[in-house]
């Protein structure tokens, strides 16, 4: 069974909406589960647990939430050198362009050496924000990591 772990943090509701969508992406996938966990609640043994990881999170002050940082915060020593090339995936739920965000996402996942496999998904207000087609990148994201662990592919 090819386990995703989705940590998130949503304080509109925007991210909650897109990382809901990634999880029916991943389930769509045969012999793939889904852990959804809000970042404060998700725990270093989710991580080390999962084949797979997508990390969700709005855009605050051009960074990611605190709650993000946390559980980057709380994981990333305990969790050194075991999860060498875990593929993951980013979605973001941006109020300007998400490139700070999704910056530090990829500066972090390179210290605990992840392996990035698909373009993130960023929904911006100033494109319509969390809309029908972004939600559809969503699902299409959690299908393309459950899909490529399953598949061996990554």
């Amino acid at each position: 069974m090819t386990r995703i772990l989705i940590v998130y943090h949503s304080q509109t509701g925007n991210t909650e909406k897109m990382a809901r969508e990634v999880a029916q992406g991943v389930v769509s996938i045969e012999n793939a589960e889904v852990i959804l966990k809000k970042a404060q609640d998700a725990s270093l043994e989710d991580l080390l647990g999962c084949d797979g990881l997508a990390i969700g999170t709005p855009e605050n002050f051009g960074y990611m939430s605190g709650a993000v940082k946390d559980f980057f915060d709380r994981t990333f020593y305990p969790a050194e050198g075991k999860v060498f090339r875990k593929p993951f995936v980013v979605f973001i739920s941006a109020g300007n362009d998400g490139t700070g965000a999704l910056n530090s996402i990829e500066r972090i996942a390179l210290g605990y050496q992840f392996k990035k496999v698909y373009h993130p998904v960023i929904a911006r207000d100033s494109a319509g924000g969390v809309t029908g087609e972004i939600l559809a990148q969503c699902r299409e994201l959690g299908q393309t990591i459950a899909g490529g662990i399953e598949a061996g592919i990554y």
